[in-house]
């Protein structure tokens, strides 16, 4: 029999990179016949009905929630827990501790944010969320690190698998006649979109043309509207590079996300963080194959540094345009297919499934690295 998942996160139609992330790992783990549904959390506001595969609802407003979604998965042969602070009632998210103590299936927990200097209670949540599960799982070798070294936690646990991205490889190229820098997301301050506006008159002789593809954050929305947006075309204005950045505000799906992927010269990641350890976007560029220009975040770091792109200093637009210009030089350099293919969901998808097979027989230990 196929193991059946349970999943727990917030998930589409709401508009957020875990909901996003979620989604894949759903598809990924039920592509090859196997079994799943979703226990989708609300966190407020206009999230839309639930879509397929959501077989539960749990309301942020609900206090007592919790209760019915942990009955939920327990209908699963696994529980897989997505955790953001953000996402669940309570202080730091703390109900979601009430639902893993009631499960009665073993679980896998992704983090999301391992944060270098957590409050007193979001240590002792997360400290408390890696020992009530079966198994966690952080996306890149410095959460990993984090998580051992900075909180009191059982390392035998935690496995370091990759966010995962889709195939994009097959996707015919299209190539305009003017260098392509594509940075793409939901947009809001932090992105350093300003920073890569900045950067292009530094880059005046090579002519390129600057996609931003994504809509507004909806949690930016409803508390500042458009107001960022508008201060990135108010700056192109001034610099006068404002013809040369093209602003994409509709929805992508995976086939049009991909074509425009496979269209940059350079995919930007100018963001202001210094703490991300998980990149989604970064993780699909390299997966690409296309060569990426990024602040030097934590995920960013370990990913690029001697690989498949440029690390620059953050808020530097002198030093993005430098680098720029490296790869749009020469983009051989910065290639790496076979880094890539570890990345896609099926690499990623096999690695949870091992997991999962421990748990379940008891024998977990961390997921075995791709060979």
């Amino acid at each position: 029999m196929a193991t059946t998942y349970g999943f727990l996160s917030t998930h589409p139609p709401t508009h957020c990179g875990l909901a996003t992330f979620n989604a894949a790992l759903v598809a990924a783990l039920t592509a090859g016949g196997g079994s799943g549904g979703v226990v989708r959390v609300t966190t407020g506001g206009d999230e839309g009905p639930p879509g397929p595969g959501v077989a539960h609802t749990w309301p942020a407003h609900d206090p007592s929630g919790w209760r019915d979604a942990a009955d939920a998965l327990n209908g699963y042969d696994i529980a897989v827990i997505q955790h953001e602070y953000g996402i669940y009632p309570g202080a730091d998210g703390a109900d979601v501790l009430r639902l893993m103590r009631r499960l009665r299936v073993p679980s896998i927990v992704v983090l999301h944010t391992v944060l270098s200097r957590p409050t007193p209670r979001q240590k002792s949540v997360l400290e408390q969320v890696v020992g009530a599960a079966g198994a966690v799982v952080t996306m890149t070798g410095t959460a990993h690190d984090r998580l051992v070294v900075g909180y009191d936690v059982n390392p035998a646990k935690i496995s370091a698998i990759p966010h995962g991205a889709a195939d994009h490889t097959g996707t015919p190229v299209t190539r305009g006649s003017r260098p392509h820098l594509l940075t793409w997301g939901l947009l809001g301050p932090g992105k350093g979109i300003e920073w890569a506006i900045r950067a292009l008159p530094h880059l005046s002789r090579l002519d390129p043309v600057y996609t931003v593809a994504g809509r507004t954050h909806p949690k930016v929305l409803q508390r500042h509207g458009e107001s960022y947006r508008a201060g990135l075309h108010q700056l192109g204005a001034e610099l006068g590079v404002a013809h040369a950045v093209d602003y994409r505000s509709h929805y992508l799906d995976d086939a049009a996300l991909g074509a425009l992927i496979r269209s940059a010269d350079v995919v930007v990641l100018p963001y202001d963080s210094v703490e991300q350890v998980t990149s989604g976007v970064l993780i699909e560029a390299v997966a690409a194959g296309v060569p990426v220009v990024a602040t030097a975040f934590p995920h960013a770091v370990e990913l690029l540094t001697d690989g498949p792109g440029l690390l620059v200093p953050h808020r530097n637009p002198r030093a993005l345009a430098t680098a720029v210009r490296k790869v749009l030089t020469r983009p051989a350099l910065y290639r790496n297919d076979e880094a890539a293919a570890t990345l896609r969901w099926p690499a990623v998808a096999a690695r949870y499934e091992a997991l999962a097979e421990g748990l379940l027989t008891g024998a977990a230990r961390p997921a075995p690295a791709p060979a």
